[in-house]
């Protein structure tokens, strides 16, 4: 093994730690269904926004993001657009206040505040909107889990374990290996305590993370100095055109290979393609995994937006320390790195773990490992919290035992757990990389949700039948397109994904009659979503005259286009620190500085209005 003896001790203190977590919360998880699921809706907003942070700290976005930035330099900030990551700006704006607003304690039951509990296609759209949860909930689970498994494997040769199992694994399952052992764990704990042990074992992972961060972002200013990045034309710029520009050949020709294979050459047009996909994304609001689930949790709905906002700030400063900070030590000792992977292929996911195995000091390995792992087990327990919420709370009390006891639903919480982690481990086996199963879970699954999510908060007539049929059409779609349409290529099947997806959302409302009309009163009074709601504004102006109309469209767009903008700068500052590109520092600084007071007038002062 490549790990010192105190790096191996910091580790497996983390591990047992989140065994004693988990037994620790376990009484107080099992005291009713929203303690379990939702921490009780006590926990304050700063916890929940530094756990939800955490969550989205996960080992395969990492290495992903690290892949980027060594390709794409400054430019790869864009690409995370694919998510897409400003859709936390729209939910700290305004959405997640909506959302908080209804009470729910998942997806599936808000739709009962915006539909109804009975009437045409009711049942269905509680039924596809399910289906979509535990679909993308366990595209994450495999997702995280090749991740971790191709991240283990660099820190953990094969030749070194295999004499003590019994048993043959064969090269190209080693990481899955690796992946089913640390999953165990995080099943452990989340399963055992809930969403308070899920957001304990957060905030503790996170500190690692901040302090192995900044450390790795120290180490390459040092390293730096005195030395010149080899990298092409462009590599330095933010700035595009419609052609990315960027030739490596003689330098690392490998690279151009994986730009061709990804598909961004044309990164105008690609540009084009996320900016489009993703504002109609944000406008859908959170999808139902972890993210909704946090949300759903915080106190009051201005805590929901604080702890949006929060996510932000605490969690693009620290992260992008770390991916910079390896960027610049894989450039500096490109050469003295193995990135094959066990076909002999090379791999750039891998430039990650090779860096910290290869050029950071003892102490800072066991540290760092000790956060990435952190990483994984959030972002799972978190997923794996949100499958366990749909099925129990959505299937199981719905249609199968709706006077169970809360000893029952417990011990459903716990059987649900392990199958689906069984589930999502088994789906990780017959994914090729971590970049295919994002891209199908962004470019497609995400594509077909986008139109009836969007529809549903800002249009009275949008219904359950066009709730169902918009969204089963676009997620058959999203499977067939899977089948047929190359990864790097289901990006730019998105317009048609979408246009399917609203067809269907639109004849879907139209074969059925609108929704009740104090369903819709009592949405729209207690919500206030802005839109196309007018003769449900006229009924609920007849039966109270003081009823204020949300008219902060024009107002949230303008705090959205803000916030996109300081997101920016938080991404890319710590690049521009760790370069030491002073000037290009100065002005982020000074652009933060003049958004982050005109959000306090604009946004953090006016929570508590609509």
């Amino acid at each position: 093994m490549k790990l010192s003896l105190l790096d191996a001790f910091i580790i497996i203190i983390y591990l047992i730690s989140t065994i004693f977590i988990g037994l620790w919360y376990r009484k107080k998880a099992t005291q009713n269904k929203d303690s379990y699921m939702l921490g009780g809706r006590t926990l304050p907003w700063y916890k929940l926004g530094l756990s939800d942070a955490s969550d989205m700290f996960d080992i395969s976005g990492t290495m992903w993001m690290v892949s980027l930035c060594f390709a794409y330099g400054m430019k790869s900030i864009w690409i995370p657009w694919l998510w897409p990551v400003f859709n936390q700006i729209f939910l700290m704006m305004y959405l997640s206040r909506w959302l908080r607003r209804s009470n729910a304690g998942t997806g599936a039951e808000w739709l009962e505040t915006r539909f109804g509990k009975t009437g045409p296609s009711v049942g269905n759209s509680h039924k596809v909107v399910i289906a979509f949860a535990l679909l993308s909930c366990l595209g994450y689970l495999a997702y995280g889990f090749i991740g971790l498994g191709k991240f283990i494997e660099i820190f953990v040769p094969w030749d070194a374990v295999k004499a003590y199992v019994p048993f043959n694994v064969p090269p190209q399952y080693v990481a899955h290996f690796y992946g089913i052992i640390f999953t165990l764990f995080a099943m452990f704990y989340s399963i055992l305590g809930g969403m308070h042990s899920i957001v304990l074992g957060d905030v503790i992972k996170y500190c690692i993370m901040t302090v192995a961060c900044i450390w790795v972002a120290i180490i390459a200013i040092i390293r730096l100095q005195g030395h010149h990045l080899n990298v092409p034309d462009g590599w330095y710029s933010p700035f595009f055109g419609w052609k990315l520009g960027m030739n490596w050949t003689g330098i690392i020709s490998d690279v151009n290979q994986k730009i061709k294979s990804d598909g961004y050459s044309l990164f105008g047009i690609f540009f084009m393609m996320i900016t489009f996909k993703g504002i109609f994304a944000a406008l859908a609001g959170p999808a139902p995994n972890y993210d909704m689930q946090k949300i759903l949790s915080t106190r009051s709905p201005e805590e929901a937006s604080k702890m949006s906002g929060f996510v932000n700030v605490i969690l693009l400063p620290i992260r992008y320390s770390l991916i910079i900070g390896l960027t610049v030590l894989a450039l500096l000792y490109y050469n003295q790195m193995n990135l094959k992977d066990a076909n002999g292929t090379i791999d750039f996911e891998r430039i990650l773990p090779a860096v910290i195995n290869n050029f950071l000091p003892v102490g800072l390995v066991g540290l760092l490992l000790t956060g990435l792992l952190g990483a994984f087990m959030g972002t799972f327990s978190g997923t794996l919290n949100a499958a366990q919420a749909y099925i129990v709370n959505d299937i199981y009390l719905k249609y199968i035992d709706p006077t169970a006891s809360t000893k029952k639903i417990i011990s459903m919480n716990y059987l649900v757990g392990i199958v689906v982690v069984i589930i999502g481990v088994f789906l990780g086996f017959f994914a090729k990389d971590v970049n295919a199963v994002l891209l199908w879970i962004v470019s497609a699954l995400y594509g077909g949700y986008v139109a009836s999510n969007v529809l549903k908060w800002h249009w009275w007539r949008f219904n359950a039948s066009g709730f169902f049929w918009g969204m089963l059409t676009g997620i058959l779609t999203a499977l067939v397109f899977s089948k047929l349409i190359d990864d790097a290529q289901l990006l730019y099947w998105f317009p048609v994904l979408f246009a399917l997806s609203l067809a269907g959302s639109i004849i879907g409302t139209y074969i059925a009659p609108p929704t009740d009309m104090e369903v819709l009163k009592s949405f729209y009074s207690n919500v206030r979503p802005w839109g196309f709601w007018g003769p449900v504004h006229d009924a609920v102006m007849a039966e109270d005259p003081n009823f204020q109309r949300n008219k902060n469209f024009k107002l949230n767009m303008f705090n959205v286009v803000l916030g996109t903008i300081a997101q920016l700068c938080f991404t890319i500052l710590p690049m521009y620190l760790v370069l030491m590109q002073k000037m290009a520092l100065a002005i982020t600084v000074g652009i933060l500085a003049v958004i982050a007071a005109i959000l306090k007038k604009t946004w953090w002062n006016k929570l508590s209005d609509y």
